[in-house]
């Protein structure tokens, strides 16, 4: 038998009824699901050093278990002595298993680890469904080895949902663990 996460599993069997039963839905292909999670970093000092960006896509893929890319940019900015096509950051995209079992690890691991920790903003929607977490230090991952980093820089996280409102977004991530704030 083919691997299932825990996260996928849960969802098939809990998350699907919860949010059914909350909106109403008549077919279960109308329920909400996530499609994929984009994890970003910008890297403002590698118009310096090149070796940062490097860096920053080790980092990534230690902790997102998949290859990242580095991203490069699309214009001229003379202020910043930056050229079109150089590498200033790094993205990885996860979906399917993968996003599932990163989403478990930064639920069950990574958010713990975060000082003062009392639950993520939930004013991170963008009207469309989606939902952007900004994360101040890569050290709150269990991968990333304290002694081997050169600088601590955070990243940003982007869960992207077919939900059409932030309303059905919310719902669905908070059903999955995401420890939202109470108002």
């Amino acid at each position: 038998m083919a691997y299932v996460s825990r996260l996928k599993q849960e969802y098939k069997d809990r998350v699907v009824a919860a949010l059914t039963e909350e909106f109403g839905y008549k077919n279960v292909m109308q329920v909400p699901a996530l499609s994929k999670i984009v994890i970003s970093r910008g890297v403002g000092a590698a118009v310096a050093d090149k070796k940062l960006v490097d860096h920053a896509v080790e980092e990534l893929t230690k902790i997102s278990g998949q290859k990242a890319v580095p991203t490069m940019s699309k214009k001229d900015v003379a202020t910043f002595k930056l050229r079109k096509g150089m590498p200033i950051g790094a993205k990885v995209t996860l979906r399917g298993e993968r996003m599932y079992e990163f989403l478990d690890r930064l639920i069950t691991s990574a958010l713990p680890r975060v000082r003062d920790f009392s639950g993520i903003k939930a004013n991170g929607f963008d009207g469309r469904g989606n939902y952007n977490l900004g994360v101040t230090e890569q050290i709150i991952f269990p991968e990333i080895d304290i002694d081997k980093i050169n600088k601590i820089s955070g990243m940003d996280i982007t869960f992207v949902t077919t939900a059409e409102t932030d309303k059905e977004a919310k719902s669905l991530l908070s059903e999955l663990g995401l420890p939202f704030k109470k108002n």
